[in-house]
């Protein structure tokens, strides 16, 4: 039986100003694993707005032009 995947070093709170670029990260326990980003109960997708980035156990959601909405 397949041990689940868990987070190594779980997402930071991350401040950026209005218009920037806000970067979150999180590491896996394995690697290329699923990965789904969430705002509430919407997923996100990758668009101009949002760029999902994985590469082996590590993962980052980059969101540009952030504004107060993004939080």
């Amino acid at each position: 039986q397949a041990l689940p995947v868990l987070f190594k070093h779980w997402l930071k709170d991350e401040e950026v100003e209005e218009g920037g670029t806000a970067v979150l990260r999180c590491e896996l326990t394995k690697p290329d694993a699923p990965v789904e980003w969430r705002k509430g109960d919407t997923v996100l997708q990758p668009s101009d707005k949002y760029e999902i980035r994985q590469e082996g156990t590590r993962v980052e959601l980059f969101i540009y032009d952030a504004e107060a909405q993004d939080a």
